[in-house]
């Protein structure tokens, strides 16, 4: 099931407002501050450390089936998506990965894999990492821009029979273009990293 993605952006409060705004909580800000990792979770808001120049590592929004992750970055960037998987799943998944020559680094908790196409792959296995395995809010499908044309077999390479509903079209920028999002509040909206999000 695909479940996530991350970008690293300047946007980082606006990235927030905006899914809080569509209907996703907040379920996690870790950030580097004084020169050390610290938690500034809810129910703490951005007038309580607004002030405080904090480097956000991770923030986290989650809506049904859907992690939406993203940090400080000086430029807008796409970093991966995920799916959630079964362990079964994962261990084949990650055959396929090695016979595509995708570097596979093994987590604890999860695990990536680079593509050739500027972005990583992330398994997940572990079901706190989502609100609710009801599918009646999800990413029903992706379309990316990569710089180079092939992602669509690879990923069928990658997962055997599974659809997961991307597409990719070759462009300058390494990017998500649009994500398809079941039972979302309102479409067309575009988030302040330029994903187009419209209802299925």
């Amino acid at each position: 099931m695909l479940f996530h993605y991350h970008f690293w952006t300047p946007f980082v409060e606006e990235t927030e407002k905006f899914y809080v705004e569509n209907g996703f909580v907040i379920s996690q800000r870790i950030g580097r501050y004084e020169g050390e990792f610290q938690k500034f979770n809810p129910p703490l808001k951005w007038d309580d450390f607004r002030e405080k120049n904090i480097l956000f590592r991770i923030i986290e929004a989650r809506k049904g089936t859907i992690n939406i992750t993203f940090g400080y970055g000086k430029k807008i960037m796409f970093d991966h998506i995920g799916f959630f998987v079964s362990k079964k799943e994962q261990m084949k998944i990650c055959e396929n990965a090695n016979k595509l020559n995708w570097k596979v680094d093994k987590g604890e908790r999860r695990t990536f894999f680079a593509t050739p196409y500027n972005f990583r792959i992330e398994l997940q296995t572990n079901e706190d990492a989502i609100d609710s395995l009801n599918h009646q809010v999800k990413i029903q499908e992706l379309k990316l821009a990569t710089k180079k044309a092939g992602l669509e077999s690879d990923l069928f390479a990658l997962f055997g029979n599974s659809s997961y509903n991307i597409s990719s079209e070759v462009g300058d920028v390494v990017t998500i273009k649009q994500a398809v999002i079941k039972n979302l509040v309102s479409s067309p909206i575009v988030d302040p990293n330029g994903v187009e999000i419209t209802i299925d």
